[in-house]
């Protein structure tokens, strides 16, 4: 992803590319962008404008400490780290997305219109897809429907939730809303909510096809 949002700036006439910076030891560290040397170093944030971060959780809080003001679309947070996100908001301007892409975005109210429409009376699934490569699950954008169409069916998403499942499970309870991750090649990131109930189901799915929505929407909000 930082590859994709450094051709992205680039490419971008109203932008400038002041630094740029990964996690140590990774390969990008030494190497050439736009003429500017990626460092390790999360100081050199405090000469941008904005800092688009897509790191890791840890990386993000590090990062928080000297940026003036972040785009933020890493996931994995716990809530302890999304609270130090929100105490640091108080000091700069932050937006923080689980999902830039707009098609994403228009998911979450498709969900949560669907929700409302039809009720208790359809089980809620979620099942997310990704390369190989990820490290969290279920992605944060399957977590962000999750709490959509929670939200809307008036429920908490931490008493209803239900991470896959595995042997005799038993009836599946009326309220749970259940979280299904696939990993594998190089899929680029696809989430569907299954509304299902008696006679007919219910599917909203947004595929995306490029890394290039996400960076795209990111500079946006920067």
């Amino acid at each position: 992803m930082g590859r994709t949002l450094l051709e992205a700036v680039l490419a971008d006439r109203t932008l400038e590319l002041g630094c740029a910076f990964d996690m140590p030891g990774t390969s990008a560290v030494g190497s050439q962008a736009g003429g500017i040397t990626i460092g390790a170093d999360p100081a050199a944030a405090a000469k941008c404008d904005v800092l688009i971060d897509f790191t890791r959780p840890e990386g993000t809080l590090a990062n928080l400490k000297h940026a003036r003001a972040m785009v933020i679309g890493t996931t994995g947070f716990s809530g302890d780290q999304k609270k130090a996100v929100a105490e640091a908001a108080k000091r700069m301007p932050i937006v923080m997305a689980a999902n830039f892409a707009v098609g994403v975005n228009a998911a979450y109210q498709l969900a949560e219109t669907a929700a409302r429409i039809l009720g208790d009376d359809y089980d809620v699934e979620i099942i997310e897809a990704h390369h190989r490569h990820k490290i969290d699950a279920p992605s944060g954008t399957a977590l962000k429907l999750g709490e959509v169409v929670a939200g809307a069916l008036k429920r908490k998403l931490g008493e209803v939730a239900r991470h896959g499942r595995s042997g005799e499970t038993g009836e599946r309870p009326a309220k749970e809303i259940g979280f299904h991750a696939l990993r594998g090649g190089d899929i680029v990131g696809e989430h569907t909510v299954v509304f299902a109930g008696s006679g007919e189901r219910v599917e909203i799915t947004v595929r995306s096809q490029s890394r290039t929505t996400y960076a795209a929407g990111a500079l946006r909000a920067a």
